[in-house]
């Protein structure tokens, strides 16, 4: 079998002995055949864990035969030997279980390497036990560590331990209350830990009533990745606690998790579309038709087309029409015909406005100048998308009232065409690179610092040869106070794209 790494596992479900096999080998074998009869046909990774104490040490020497105390006498009366617990592996082994060991002590941790356990378990009470931790972080085992008890400034430095020595490890969120009442099992800690150490693995270890199934419904759902369970097999001999689960209950919560896989679904991507999903909502959107007839090599404009239903096979639907999709006939088309896929061709400017984007970003991080997180963007491009890098600019809003402000970004070549403005009067402060400016036929060379003044009338182009950043500061903007000196841009009703842009 591979070794386990905790963070490319599938979901991991890990049966927890502890002290179940009552002492008895034979017993404890038969916890391991009868869980692996119930669980060996799911499709997930499933691991045995047993509890190694060395109790002639664990316990004080004065205390060995005090009873009174609950867990010396528990340990005390379910004690094996290091050759039983060896048996016990042998069959986990044979069965396929990835092996787990919680141990408690040092020398449990030599005996754990001894026996070649396939992954170390850290109990709640032990997480900060540090001479116990700083021997387990000498082993190349993975390790799993429960958190209950265990407050966010310990937890901090337990991550911070492992990460330091580059452990493949796993968080598990736990509650030490034995059976777990359901007001408290806290399953939003899972969510926290996940954002907290978002590089890793969380699980969750359970010790709630053995018939619940919603709280690993609840665990999956929130991304739990790991899980563990107490189990064990009630016999006339032997009672089962009121947490560990027989390998009945171990079913319904096998088929609760599965079942709820199911529902959740992929993850880390968008989920696959089935064809019967595809053909239901393209029954239900528009098709997109010719409002009037339409020549071979026409540009089709907004006002050429109109949407409805029924969709035809193979016709351009309205979810595909965008300010970002120029549409060109192929073929004659006449008044109410649908636009076939066939007939028609698409330019899409979304790579070009992306890589845009790109440049400026780029621009604006060379510069070290500050922009709000969220702006809406202008993309002038005068003479078409296809000569942005030849003629246009980049403009951020940042805000435009009585008083306006505007970032102008101008990628290396960039020229911006002659205009003039009736309204506005605007004032130029370069941040950022060399820019040239022309005032009425003046043309003068403006760096970082320098301020021009336009006044309303003046005809001016700017541009930059090697990119630039201009605060443009001015009245209100209003967006018909643009005259260009050629005509051939006022006649461009698409010479801008607009949209709202969230910078990183």
């Amino acid at each position: 079998m591979d070794k386990l790494t905790l963070k490319n596992v599938k979901p991991f479900f890990i049966f927890e002995m502890a002290n179940n096999h009552m002492g008895n080998l034979e017993h404890g074998l038969r916890i391991i055949r009868e869980i692996h009869k119930v669980c060996k046909d799911y499709p997930f990774a499933f691991g045995f864990k047993l509890q190694y104490r060395q109790l002639d040490t664990f316990i004080h020497p004065d205390y060995q035969e005090c009873f009174e105390f609950k867990y010396v006498k528990r340990f005390s009366e379910t004690r094996l030997g290091k050759h039983e617990f060896k048996a016990l592996l042998d069959e986990m082994k044979n069965l396929n279980f990835l092996t787990v060991c919680t141990p408690f002590d040092e020398a449990s941790v030599d005996l754990v390497e001894e026996h070649d356990f396939d992954v170390i378990k850290i109990a709640s009470c032990s997480c900060t036990d540090w001479p116990l931790v700083e021997r387990i972080v000498k082993t190349d085992k993975p390790v799993i560590i429960s958190t209950a008890g265990i407050g966010w400034d310990d937890l901090d430095r337990v991550v911070s331990f492992f990460d330091h020595r580059e452990k493949d490890f796993a968080l598990m969120h736990c509650i030490a209350e034995y059976p777990t009442p359901a007001k408290q099992f806290e399953l939003n800690q899972i969510d926290l830990m996940q954002k907290r150490y978002p590089h890793v693995v969380v699980g969750y270890s359970t010790h709630e009533a053995p018939e619940n199934i919603e709280a690993v419904k609840l665990a999956v759902a929130k991304g739990a990745r790991i899980f563990e369970k107490h189990v064990g097999v009630k016999t006339d001999q032997y009672a089962l606690n009121d947490y560990s689960a027989s390998p009945a209950q171990i079913v319904a919560w096998l088929d609760a998790a599965m079942q709820t896989y199911e529902m959740c679904g992929v993850t880390a991507e968008r989920k696959p579309f089935s064809g019967q999903e595809i053909d239901s909502l393209l029954s239900l959107r528009r098709g997109v038709f010719a409002r009037r007839s339409l020549k071979k090599g026409e540009k089709i404009k907004e006002t050429d087309i109109f949407f409805a239903i029924p969709t035809l096979k193979d016709q351009v639907t309205a979810n595909e029409i965008s300010k970002y999709i120029e549409l060109y006939a192929e073929a004659d088309i006449s008044g109410k015909a649908p636009l076939l896929n066939s007939q028609i061709r698409k330019k899409d400017l979304r790579g070009q406005v992306y890589e845009i984007l790109q440049d400026v970003k780029k621009i604006l991080r060379e510069s070290h100048v500050s922009i709000p997180p969220k702006v809406d963007l202008e993309v002038s491009h005068h003479y078409g998308i296809d000569l942005f890098p030849q003629y246009g600019i980049t403009m951020a809003t940042v805000v435009n009232r009585e008083y306006c402000k505007k970032l102008i970004m101008i990628l290396p070549g960039q020229t911006h065409p002659e205009q003039l403005h009736k309204v506005k009067e605007e004032t130029f402060h370069v941040l950022h690179g060399n820019v040239w400016v022309n005032i009425d036929g003046q043309e003068k060379q403006i760096t970082r610092g320098d301020v021009v003044v336009i006044e309303r009338g003046m005809k001016h182009s700017f541009g930059s040869n090697t990119g630039a950043v201009i605060e443009e500061i001015s009245s209100t903007h209003a967006g018909e106070d643009s005259f260009y000196t050629d005509q051939k841009i006022m006649q461009n009703t698409d010479r801008k794209t607009l949209l709202t842009y969230w910078f990183d």
